[in-house]
């Protein structure tokens, strides 16, 4: 079994899932505190110094330079080890199936075959005679990120055991609750110490994520006017009714179902309340900024609208800003996604930038001054039973991981503690060119 299949399997045990109901604490389930506490002890065991693990289940820890490289700025490995509250995570049996093609099965859970087809997703037919871990079809695998996770890990053991493999001095953060929305929000950088960084949290192998969504979360407060109904005709207004006016008014082809690529969209997420008074809830996505600003704006003329018809303070819409595009931050820094890019094809893997139809750590990180693009891990059907992600997908990551920090070696004393690039850094992000900025820009 190799190294990073069998720290892998360890780790998807570990219930580590976050509750969006429990936000308002770090972390926000119990349960990740024994993953922290697991996570810690991985990293002592590897030898690596100044391992903490906070009050707030961060895990972080320290990886001298090898060699030569003591006077490269030093670079961030991070994953989240929470798992998603999108599907049960208690109680996850992973197992290795030998895929032979055809419908890759799970397990039976009452009566239903759990499984994942090619026509669902396409790439199965580059894992024929692979193995691929699933889970038994009741949970989710817990991938997202703990292949992250256990692809850093086995990447710190194989640096230990050989230590004629560059590197610069690395900086281990394993993150919690990112899977709703907070994330590195606590991670103390200065105390980190790192010029620049990547997140392990995508999936399909290959990707590159240095652009995602800027992101809010909208809060619609609807105030009706309530009296008897059989009293009601030109006094009472119905907070239901206004809300359901508020919904048709939001541009119907600019919603999730009917966007893909570098589209934005408008997504109504939550509705709570009655007649009298109600809340409801969106995220706004857009790559773009000023597109990002229109789609707030377009929320607030529709208040203004229906106040206008039904009076004064009847809609009410605040605004949560969760995150912003990365890419708007990472100009100069090209030579984080060149280095990536090129440690991929040295290990025949052909990388592809995607922009990110969702957050990461990544760009919270970047927004706080550290460039962090985003790395995949391999996985697929995240946040679903119908979880997997390949073995070979698992070590491949690896050894880009390996690549990926000995480019940030070769260039000691090139690249300075700020990340600004590097006077020899890098190829070309698109074979021709800086990396694209953010549309709009």
């Amino acid at each position: 079994m190799s190294d990073v299949l069998e720290r892998f399997l360890r780790f998807v045990q570990v219930d580590s899932q976050s509750d969006p109901n429990n936000e308002q604490v770090t972390p926000s389930t119990e349960r990740q505190h024994q993953m922290a506490a697991v996570l810690g002890d991985e990293l002592r065991a590897l030898g690596l110094s100044d391992v903490a693990v906070d009050e707030h289940a961060y895990v972080t820890g320290t990886l001298p330079a090898s060699a030569g490289a003591e006077s490269a700025g030093a670079l961030m490995l991070c994953s989240h080890l929470d798992t998603a509250p999108d599907a049960p995570a208690a109680g996850v049996h992973p197992h290795v199936v030998a895929y032979e093609g055809g419908a890759l099965v799970a397990g039976v859970v009452d009566g239903e075959t759990i499984q994942s087809t090619p026509d669902q997703v396409p790439d199965l037919a580059k894992f024929v005679g692979q193995d691929i871990v699933v889970t038994d079809g009741s949970t989710l695998l817990g991938a997202d990120d703990k292949a992250g996770v256990a692809e850093i890990c086995a990447l710190l053991a194989r640096l230990v055991a050989h230590p004629e493999l560059a590197h610069p001095t690395l900086k281990i953060a394993f993150v919690p609750d990112e899977e709703i929305g907070h994330g590195a929000s606590l991670l103390d950088l200065d105390a980190l110490g790192a010029a620049y960084g990547y997140t392990v949290d995508g999936e399909t192998l290959g990707e590159i994520n240095y652009e995602c969504f800027s992101a809010c979360e909208a809060t619609v407060t609807v105030r009706g006017v309530m009296v008897h109904p059989g009293a009601a005709k030109d006094i009472m207004v119905n907070a239901i009714t206004v809300a359901s006016e508020f919904q048709q008014l939001v541009p119907a082809w600019e919603r999730p179902e009917h966007t893909c690529g570098r589209e934005g969209f408008y997504h109504p997420t939550d509705i709570e309340g009655s007649a009298s008074e109600l809340q409801l809830k969106y995220i706004v996505r857009d790559f773009d900024g000023e597109k990002f600003a229109d789609r707030q704006a377009v929320l607030s003329q529709i208040a203004e609208l229906l106040n206008g018809r039904y009076g004064e303070g009847t809609v009410t819409v605040e605004f949560r800003q969760q995150y912003r595009n990365m890419a708007e931050r990472l100009a100069g820094k090209e030579f984080l996604v060149d280095y990536a890019m090129e440690a991929n094809r040295e290990v025949g893997i052909e990388p592809v930038a995607v922009p990110a139809r969702g957050g990461t750590d990544g760009a919270q990180l970047t927004f706080r001054g550290l460039a962090c693009p985003n790395l995949a891990t391999g996985g697929y059907n995240a946040h679903s039973v119908r979880e997997f992600i390949p073995v070979s997908s698992m070590e491949a990551t690896v050894d880009m991981l390996e690549r990926l920090v000995a480019k940030f070696a070769a260039v000691a004393g090139d690249v300075p503690a700020n990340g600004d690039v590097p006077a020899n850094g890098g190829g070309d992000a698109n074979g021709g060119g800086d990396v694209p900025a953010v549309e709009g820009e």
